[in-house]
């Protein structure tokens, strides 16, 4: 009963949204051009929550589902939209709330179980670290399991982030009002024993974050929302905010990664068939940069690189908050069915 109220809303709600991005949206660019622009095809991946650009494999990108789904991680080729590895995590508990992947040093993969949709009701939650498969085929590969706690008490989080360089792992809490960078020791620490990794804010994050990802080099770090994003410079391991990100509007933004030669910052979202869109990234590799000094969202922003187009007149401004509202009362009552 509880997924057939969701269903039935979802569908009339997700209904009106897609006729109101289609009445907005620049049409999107044709095949070849070469933006990274792609669609996943796989049945299977229905709810894609975090997106990680391959070291090892050009034009390869990871995803997972974020729940009810199992220890799998998908490698999407981005040139065709289709999955041409399935992974099995090994040596690892049955997944909870798989939020957020990111890779770090060593082509080491890492899988962020950290969602808790009962409001930070759940006393630790789990980091998954395994390596990054050589060769792409369905398989199965054991990873090491860390439990991880907070030193300020439970909550919520959809981002998990591995710097490049130095291997700290960092997890952005999910707040409507504004959540923490939280940090986790130099080291993680394979233990059963809930204590043994504990993170701790260090940085306020002025957004309801839903994923994030440092640049190949680690020198920027970009978090997103559902309706924005901000981009940081990294220095001495903490953030220094520069401005927005020009974060495309989607059915559900989820994810984001920066493209593996740091130039591109790719958008996800949830559902079947999911739209991964490329954006220029602040400093990037393109002459033009997605991030504004003067603040701006993606719906407010003037014309922009990348796919997001230009201004809104006034009737665009008005489709732009009407799907913002019926987003809105989506993921609330999204977020209330699962409590019950």
């Amino acid at each position: 009963m509880r997924r057939r109220l969701l269903a039935h809303v979802s569908v009339h709600v997700s209904a009106l949204g897609v006729l109101l991005v289609g009445a907005l949206a620049v049409p999107a660019a044709a095949a070849g051009d070469g933006d990274g622009r792609f669609t996943v095809e796989d049945p299977r991946i229905t709810e894609s929550s975090g997106l990680a650009a391959s070291r090892l494999h050009p034009g390869v990108y990871w995803t997972h589902n974020d729940s009810d789904d199992g220890p799998y991680l998908y490698a999407v080729d981005s040139a065709t939209g289709r999955t041409v590895a399935r992974v099995t995590l090994a040596g690892i508990g049955r997944p909870r709330d798989v939020e957020a992947i990111s890779i770090g040093p060593g082509n080491e993969i890492y899988v962020g179980d950290i969602g808790d949709n009962l409001g930070g009701s759940w006393p630790y939650v789990w980091i998954y670290r395994l390596p990054e498969p050589k060769e792409l085929k369905d398989q199965t590969v054991r990873a090491t399991q860390y439990v991880v706690t907070y030193s300020d008490g439970p909550r919520d989080a959809e981002s998990l982030v591995v710097h490049p360089k130095t291997g700290r792992v960092y997890i952005i809490d999910k707040n409507e009002d504004g959540g923490h960078l939280y940090e986790g020791p130099a080291q993680l620490t394979a233990s059963a024993r809930p204590g043994s990794n504990v993170f701790r804010p260090v940085a306020p994050v002025d957004l309801w974050a839903t994923d994030a990802a440092f640049s190949p080099n680690g020198e920027r770090l970009a978090v997103r929302g559902y309706f924005g994003g901000i981009a940081y410079d990294w220095k001495d391991g903490r953030p220094k905010k520069t401005g927005r990100l020009n974060v495309p509007l989607q059915r559900q933004g989820e994810s984001v990664t920066y493209s593996a030669d740091g130039s591109k910052l790719m958008y996800g979202s949830e559902g079947a068939g999911s739209e991964v869109v490329p954006e220029d990234a602040p400093g990037g590799g393109s002459s033009s940069s997605s991030s504004s000094s003067s603040g701006g969202s993606s719906a407010s922003a003037g014309s922009g690189s990348g796919s997001s187009g230009g201004g809104l007149d006034g009737g665009a401004r008005t489709a732009v908050v009407a799907v913002v509202v019926v987003g809105a009362a989506v993921f609330g009552l999204r977020r209330l069915v699962r409590r019950r």
